[in-house]
């Protein structure tokens, strides 16, 4: 009797592990945060003082009316592809192996997932929301290394598209026809300007102002696809600049602005907790309620969400 006892309850807990386990392996897939668009815009080079010292009435606007810090800080060093790479991947570089201004592969062996590459936000996405639909628009080619294209509904690179109207608007067409669920662009100003003029300058600034004129343009044709009030805008960079160059450990080439606007995003909140660039990549999750991989350091700016 004592042994059909001991295998009865023996027999109920390999029951309860067999369903854990299955219900572990169903979390993969989620219905995650109806009706929610996500705009994430890079501009390369975009030191924190260039909000203060500058006209970006679009950008400004949305930063007083949605979440922002003029403090979250890159990783060293302060260039471009380990920076983009850590904003994508929810990682350092210490973690995802990008470590240089140029790294298109990972320099040493690290963690990858069913896409051959480090986790990022975009797969992240695609394999748990499956039905969701992702734009990538950049200008400098280096961004492109820094994706799995099989996740990618729609991989441009459009040359020149911090001076070209045109490619914003094409940009804007995309997304009135196809609604993507997370639509990334990347403009490669207004680093090119901070290396030849110099940072901190006029040209810089003159700079930032016509890339605020595209960002409207993105804006309107959120507005006439209809899904304006179901969008977050997010806008950061790589890293920022001093004189005409970057790389280094000042304040003025680490800290970035990290702006959110738009569904469930505070008004006129200074965020107050310290935010990494590498907590980019998760606080987009969470606006699609998406589970993170463990290999991702970065954690989500929650406090910039309003209490449903």
């Amino acid at each position: 009797m004592a042994g059909w006892v001991l295998n009865k309850y023996l027999f109920l807990i390999v029951c309860s592990i067999t369903l854990i386990g299955c219900n572990t392996g169903t979390m993969k897939k989620n219905s995650g945060k109806e009706n929610t668009y996500v705009i994430l815009i890079g501009l390369d080079g975009w030191g924190s003082y260039g909000i203060q010292n500058s006209e970006m009435p679009t950008v400004k606007r949305m930063m007083s009316n949605g979440s922002y810090t003029l403090t979250a800080k890159n990783i060293m060093p302060s260039s471009s592809a380990c920076n983009w790479a850590s904003m994508f991947m929810g990682a350092s570089p210490v973690e995802h192996g990008y470590t240089e201004w140029n790294t298109q592969t990972p320099i040493f062996e690290t963690p990858t997932d069913e896409h051959g590459f480090f986790p990022t936000i975009f797969a992240l996405l695609k394999d748990q929301i499956p039905e969701s639909k992702i734009g990538y628009f950049y200008e400098w080619g280096g961004i492109g290394y820094l994706c799995p294209p099989d996740v990618l509904d729609c991989m441009e690179q459009l040359p020149q598209l911090s001076a070209n109207k045109e490619g914003v608007e094409h940009i804007g067409n995309y997304i009135k026809n196809e609604k993507p669920t997370l639509t990334l662009i990347v403009f490669d100003e207004p680093d090119h300007t901070g290396h030849t003029a110099g940072h901190d300058t006029d040209a810089y600034y003159a700079k930032l102002t016509e890339l605020d004129g595209y960002i409207h343009i993105i804006e309107q044709a959120v507005k006439d696809a209809g899904i304006y009030n179901d969008t977050i805008f997010i806008f950061s960079a790589d890293h920022g600049g001093i004189g005409l160059g970057h790389g280094g450990d000042t304040p003025e080439e680490r800290q970035i602005p990290f702006i959110m606007y738009g569904k469930n995003i505070k008004k006129g909140y200074n965020i107050l907790s310290s935010v990494m660039i590498y907590d980019i990549a998760p606080t987009i999750a969470a606006s699609f309620n998406l589970i993170l991989p463990d290999v991702w350091i970065g954690h989500s700016v929650n406090e910039v969400y309003k209490k449903e």
